[in-house]
């Protein structure tokens, strides 16, 4: 097995340079670059960094979108001997300050000059940071005082015969232990923690996984998660182990049109694409109304009986599988053409997938692998197979990672893939890995009989009722969003003494029935008609019937927008920060609970 990022690029270059690499779209036009041709910017990049007296082991943080420039930044890091310390592009200067303060970073890469700026105003409190360098080549005052990734590129080519053999001592001296990347956590509650992971860590997570869920050379993705994750991240290094090829979305208000333009065979995803995506399926069918509706719902029902009797080890019978095999030449495979028709499967992690979704996908001719990890284990600790699929479930422990179940339901991670510790941050390391090298994950979950993991809820979010009832919100919030109308749920209730949930409604689902229903205006109005709130009551107590009454949503709050990334209230993955939430809606909360404080 390749125990080095450097190995695994080694390897693709030797067998795959001619193929293509990246593909991305500049002024309204697809542009790409083979692996060979990534090979000489990486070259150059790194000839440039040695010159501008980069040493092994100096941080240097990345903040940008995903772009092509990413990796070819990436790599020459790496090949260097230096540290990547990637950025959410979401950050704002002051939370970047943070980051290159605690890393001590020296030299600092910007895609743009609206992140140079952020990067700029953090400079002036980061005293480490000696060089800034931007990926635009545009004349434009914004850039003063900084460099340009073209000059660097320039730079590196003349000097790339001065350097070779320091370049050579370096990539000769990069060991499987060497760190590789320092991570921030996204930091749910208080400041991030840097995530040490070293080459091996992503090295060995990258060739299994490839492996797992059968990504080939003649793949292609749509990359449009950040870079800056670790999901994302891993899924770049799969390709490049692969020599496949990787595709960059313009923004992630364009995937739905960019996976029509480039055809993906794979996407990497978090749950609420998925979700949406569902969402908008279901809403067009409402929309269209008549046969094409029934005939959906036809397909819908077919699919779930024939999927039912495989699940449960059955052969569907003739004229189940001719039915839907008629299902999905009328309807399914219409749905899968808005997705370019090519995808073989789709990655989903970061957060739980719900069942439901997952199912419908499945019917739908579209799989989705679910899996299952943390930044600190770099990140797949368990996922699905392409040969073994449980819906419901995150899959297996991957080969080489051991998991078990603590005696209080935690989940425990053991092997190559568990990062080195957090940077400048020994405790929060000895409470993270204890003394016999267990990661201790902080959610809670099960393995049944055939070695598949269920998640089931995050430790420190397990709601404590003050009868003393634990409520695992997940499973609930999941179940909400299976209604249409439903775009968010976040469950209330720790130190209360009844569950309530804060609702964002799916305003295109609720426009379409407000129409229909003589309700009228704007968002603000539509949350407080008494038939809106009615409506909502009834989807409540449906999509939530199965669970134990203390578990039952009493009371409930309809939000005028979807909780956003912009006030903070979702990680760049797309999780809940609750505490957050919690407190930008801590009036409407508080009138759930006639106004009784939190701790009541």
């Amino acid at each position: 097995m390749l125990e080095t990022i450097v190995a695994i690029y080694d390897q693709t270059m030797q067998r795959h340079g001619s193929r293509q690499a990246q593909t991305v779209k500049i002024n309204g036009k697809w542009t790409s670059w083979t692996w060979t041709q990534v090979d000489r910017k990486v070259r150059s990049l790194s000839a440039a960094l040695i010159d501008l007296g980069i040493q092994p082991g100096d941080r240097i943080a990345l903040l940008s979108e995903n772009r092509p420039e990413w990796v070819w930044t990436d790599l020459a890091i790496l090949m260097t001997g230096a540290v990547n310390v990637p950025i959410y592009p979401t950050l704002t200067a002051k939370q970047i300050a943070y980051i290159l303060n605690d890393c001590q970073a020296k030299v600092a890469f910007a895609s743009s000059a609206a992140q140079l700026a952020k990067l700029k105003e953090a400079a002036t409190e980061v005293p480490s940071l000696e060089v800034l360098i931007h990926f635009d080549s545009k004349d434009s005052a914004a850039f003063d005082g900084a460099r340009s990734l073209d000059e660097l590129l320039a730079l590196g080519e003349d000097r790339l015969s001065a350097h070779e053999a320091e370049f050579n001592k370096r990539r000769d001296a990069i060991r499987p232990d060497t760190l590789c990347s320092i991570i921030y956590t996204s930091g749910t509650t208080g400041n991030p923690k840097g995530v040490m992971l070293t080459h091996r860590n992503f090295s060995t997570n990258a060739s299994t996984v490839a492996d797992l869920v059968d990504i080939q050379t003649e793949d292609s993705c749509l990359s449009f998660l950040p870079l800056s994750h670790v999901l994302e991240r891993v899924a770049y290094y799969v390709f490049l182990f692969r020599g496949a090829h990787i595709n960059y979305a313009e923004s992630i208000d364009t995937v739905a049109q960019n996976l029509n333009e480039v055809r993906p065979s794979f996407i990497v995803s978090v749950p609420r694409l998925f979700e949406k995506i569902r969402a908008r399926v279901f809403d067009t069918m409402a929309e269209s109304g008549g046969v094409k509706k029934a005939l959906f719902e036809w397909g819908l029902r077919v699919g779930g009986e024939y999927f039912a009797a495989k699940t449960e080890g059955k052969e569907p019978g003739p004229m189940l599988t001719l039915e839907y095999k008629l299902a999905d030449r009328l309807v399914f495979s219409k749905v899968r053409a808005r997705t370019g028709g090519r995808l073989k499967y789709c990655i989903s992690g970061g957060a739980p997938l719900s069942k439901e979704v997952g199912l419908f996908f499945q019917i739908i001719g579209i799989t989705i692998l679910e899996g299952y990890g943390l930044t600190e284990s770099s990140p797949v600790i368990a996922c699905n197979r392409a040969t073994a699929n449980r819906i419901g479930t995150v899959g297996m422990p991957i080969p080489q990672v051991e998991v078990k179940i603590a005696e209080d339901g935690e989940i425990l991670a053991r092997g190559p893939n568990i990062m080195l510790g957090y940077y400048n941050n020994p405790t929060a390391t000895q409470e993270a890995i204890d003394a016999d090298g267990w990661l201790h994950t902080g959610d809670i979950g099960v393995l049944d009989a055939a070695g598949f993991l269920a998640i089931t809820d995050r430790k420190k979010e397990i709601l404590v009722m003050s009868n003393g009832k634990n409520v695992a919100p997940a499973p609930i919030e999941n179940a909400l969003i299976t209604s249409s109308f439903i775009a968010q749920a976040v469950l209330v209730g720790d130190n209360r003494n009844f569950i309530s949930a804060l609702i964002a409604p799916n305003f295109e689902s609720l426009g379409r029935w407000a129409k229909e229903n003589g309700v009228h205006g704007n968002p603000s109005d539509l949350i407080a008609d008494a038939k809106v709130k009615g409506l909502f009551r009834k989807e409540i107590d449906r999509v939530t019937a199965d669970f134990a009454r203390y578990e039952q949503i009493k009371e409930f709050v309809l939000l005028r927008e979807e909780l956003s990334q912009d006030k903070d209230e979702l990680t760049p993955t797309l999780k809940y920060k609750r505490r957050v939430i919690l407190a930008n809606y801590a009036k409407e909360i508080d009138g759930l609970y006639g106004n009784a404080p939190v701790n009541a």
